[in-house]
């Protein structure tokens, strides 16, 4: 139980790819830096990022409307 092996890194990496690749498709999509996929993995921080998403305007629904697609 004292060290990590080479299989606990790849199931860890596999973990973030399922997990983030689907998120940075979804802020590519709204209009924001795929950067933000890094808060998805912070503890509480992740909850507080999903609130502030959900509430603030999109910049790509914007310029949506602003071209007069919804």
């Amino acid at each position: 139980m004292g060290s990590i092996s080479i299989w606990h890194w790849m199931i860890i990496l596999i973990y973030l790819g399922v997990l983030g690749y689907p998120i940075v498709r979804i802020l590519n999509r709204v209009g924001y830096s795929p950067w933000w996929v890094i808060i998805a993995f912070i503890p509480f921080v992740n909850l507080i990022g999903l609130w502030v998403l959900s509430f603030v305007h999109w910049p790509r629904v914007l310029e949506n409307n602003e071209q007069g697609r919804r």
